[in-house]
């Protein structure tokens, strides 16, 4: 019989520690709390087998999965979206208080816009970490960083400049 595992414990602590933060970044992602709640258990699952080699320092590989993750599954869901001829009602002349509209100029973006935005602005990764995260590189972190701010820009949401 043998004592309880260490490893299985750094784990427990991080997920502790974590999850809210994990989870908001996935809502970002995704914008979507059953979205978000699916995609920070994935990560966590593919995390679990490389846990001894990043134990020390999960963060980044952890948003690594986060991010990717959240860029195939809307490739995979895009063809299951529904087009219509009738627009859906909206309300008219009701405040939105500016959580829901960034929310809402963060759905409107591409999946990697969203991405590149959320790990640059949101969790404050430099350039060289968010290309490291979504396996592209520096200069598309610059190009999709600053067409999605020129689009954020448009909606009159973007204060953070590139």
């Amino acid at each position: 019989m043998s004592g309880p595992d260490p490893t299985r414990a750094g784990f427990d602590e991080y997920v502790a520690a974590r999850m809210p933060a994990l989870v908001r970044t996935a809502y970002l992602l995704t914008g979507s709390h059953q979205d978000a709640e699916d995609l920070v258990q994935v990560a966590l699952v593919k995390a679990v087998p490389h846990w001894k080699k990043i134990a020390d320092h999960p963060e980044p590989y952890v948003r690594k999965i986060l991010a990717r993750e959240a860029v195939n599954r809307w490739r995979t869901r895009r063809w299951r979206e529904v087009h219509t001829d009738q627009v859906p009602e909206t309300a008219v002349d009701e405040p939105v208080d500016d959580r829901v509209a960034l929310r809402r100029a963060l759905a409107a973006l591409p999946p990697r816009q969203r991405a590149v935005i959320v790990l640059r602005y949101y969790e404050d990764l430099t350039e060289a970490e968010t290309a490291r995260a979504l396996g592209i590189s520096v200069g598309t972190v610059k190009s999709q960083a600053r067409d999605a701010l020129a689009r954020l820009r448009t909606e009159g949401l973007a204060t953070v400049s590139a």
